[in-house]
Protein backbone atom coordinates (compact mmCIF):
# COMPACT_ATOMS: atom_id res chain seq x y z
CA UNK A 1 0.00 0.00 0.00
CA UNK A 2 1.30 2.95 -1.30
CA UNK A 3 1.19 6.31 1.63
CA UNK A 4 -1.17 8.92 0.14
CA UNK A 5 -0.28 12.65 -0.19
CA UNK A 6 -2.43 13.38 3.06
CA UNK A 7 -0.47 10.55 5.13
CA UNK A 8 2.62 12.15 3.72
CA UNK A 9 1.63 15.38 4.71
CA UNK A 10 0.83 14.15 8.42
CA UNK A 11 4.52 12.52 8.72
CA UNK A 12 6.02 15.32 7.39
CA UNK A 13 4.08 17.53 9.97
CA UNK A 14 5.42 15.39 12.71
CA UNK A 15 9.02 15.42 11.53
CA UNK A 16 8.68 19.26 11.84
CA UNK A 17 7.58 19.22 15.14
CA UNK A 18 10.36 16.45 16.50
CA UNK A 19 13.06 18.61 14.46
CA UNK A 20 11.43 22.01 15.97
CA UNK A 21 11.62 20.09 19.74
CA UNK A 22 15.33 18.81 19.23
CA UNK A 23 16.50 21.91 17.48
CA UNK A 24 14.86 23.58 20.91
CA UNK A 25 16.55 21.26 23.17
CA UNK A 26 20.13 21.71 21.58
CA UNK A 27 19.89 25.69 22.25
CA UNK A 28 18.84 25.38 25.85
CA UNK A 29 21.36 22.18 26.55
CA UNK A 30 24.68 23.66 25.21
CA UNK A 31 25.31 25.34 29.00
CA UNK A 32 25.59 22.03 30.23
CA UNK A 33 27.79 20.94 27.46
CA UNK A 34 30.33 23.53 28.47
CA UNK A 35 33.48 23.32 30.10
CA UNK A 36 33.33 22.12 33.87
CA UNK A 37 35.96 24.86 35.60
CA UNK A 38 38.40 22.55 38.12
CA UNK A 39 39.13 25.51 40.72
CA UNK A 40 39.10 23.81 43.88
CA UNK A 41 39.32 27.19 45.67
CA UNK A 42 35.64 27.50 44.38
CA UNK A 43 33.68 24.31 44.67
CA UNK A 44 34.72 21.00 46.55
CA UNK A 45 35.90 17.89 44.69
CA UNK A 46 32.31 15.97 45.16
CA UNK A 47 30.29 19.04 43.05
CA UNK A 48 32.86 19.33 40.30
CA UNK A 49 32.91 15.40 40.27
CA UNK A 50 28.91 15.59 40.28
CA UNK A 51 29.03 18.92 37.64
CA UNK A 52 31.69 16.49 35.23
CA UNK A 53 29.24 13.45 35.28
CA UNK A 54 26.17 16.05 34.53
CA UNK A 55 28.00 17.43 31.76
CA UNK A 56 29.08 13.87 30.27
CA UNK A 57 25.56 13.20 30.15
CA UNK A 58 24.30 16.38 28.49
CA UNK A 59 26.95 15.72 26.18
CA UNK A 60 25.78 12.29 25.26
CA UNK A 61 22.33 13.00 25.57
CA UNK A 62 23.03 16.02 22.83
CA UNK A 63 24.97 13.76 20.37
CA UNK A 64 21.91 11.52 20.18
CA UNK A 65 19.98 14.43 19.44
CA UNK A 66 22.20 14.92 16.68
CA UNK A 67 21.71 11.69 15.84
CA UNK A 68 18.09 11.93 15.85
CA UNK A 69 17.80 15.34 14.14
CA UNK A 70 19.99 13.96 11.19
CA UNK A 71 17.46 11.07 10.83
CA UNK A 72 14.49 13.55 10.97
CA UNK A 73 16.39 15.49 8.26
CA UNK A 74 16.90 12.16 5.93
CA UNK A 75 13.31 11.42 6.47
CA UNK A 76 12.24 14.57 5.60
CA UNK A 77 14.68 14.35 1.94
CA UNK A 78 12.94 11.00 1.39
CA UNK A 79 9.46 12.12 1.48
CA UNK A 80 10.34 15.31 -1.09
CA UNK A 81 11.88 12.38 -3.31
CA UNK A 82 9.10 10.48 -3.01
CA UNK A 83 11.11 7.33 -1.22
CA UNK A 84 9.29 7.58 2.43
CA UNK A 85 7.71 4.41 4.11
CA UNK A 86 9.62 1.75 2.67
CA UNK A 87 12.10 -0.61 4.70
CA UNK A 88 15.84 0.19 3.94
CA UNK A 89 16.42 -3.86 4.35
CA UNK A 90 13.49 -6.04 2.62
CA UNK A 91 11.49 -2.75 0.56
CA UNK A 92 8.34 -3.53 1.75
CA UNK A 93 6.37 -0.74 3.17
CA UNK A 94 7.24 -0.03 6.65
CA UNK A 95 3.61 -0.10 9.10
CA UNK A 96 1.31 3.23 9.49
CA UNK A 97 1.78 2.54 13.00
CA UNK A 98 5.67 2.00 13.23
CA UNK A 99 5.63 5.22 11.24
CA UNK A 100 3.24 7.42 13.34
CA UNK A 101 5.73 6.25 16.08
CA UNK A 102 8.60 7.43 14.95
CA UNK A 103 8.37 8.77 11.29
CA UNK A 104 11.98 8.62 10.82
CA UNK A 105 12.26 4.97 11.06
CA UNK A 106 14.01 3.02 8.55
CA UNK A 107 13.46 -0.34 8.74
CA UNK A 108 10.16 -2.81 9.21
CA UNK A 109 9.06 -4.62 12.48
CA UNK A 110 10.80 -7.64 10.72
CA UNK A 111 13.96 -6.53 9.95
CA UNK A 112 15.01 -4.31 12.71
CA UNK A 113 13.76 -7.51 15.03
CA UNK A 114 16.24 -9.44 12.82
CA UNK A 115 19.29 -6.86 12.99
CA UNK A 116 18.70 -7.47 17.03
Amino acid sequence: MDLSERDLQRYKSLLMKQQKELLNANETSQQAEEIIELDQARIGRLSRMDAMQVQAMSRETGRRRRLHLVAIEAALKRIENHEYGDCFECAEHINPGRLTANPAVTLCIICAQALE
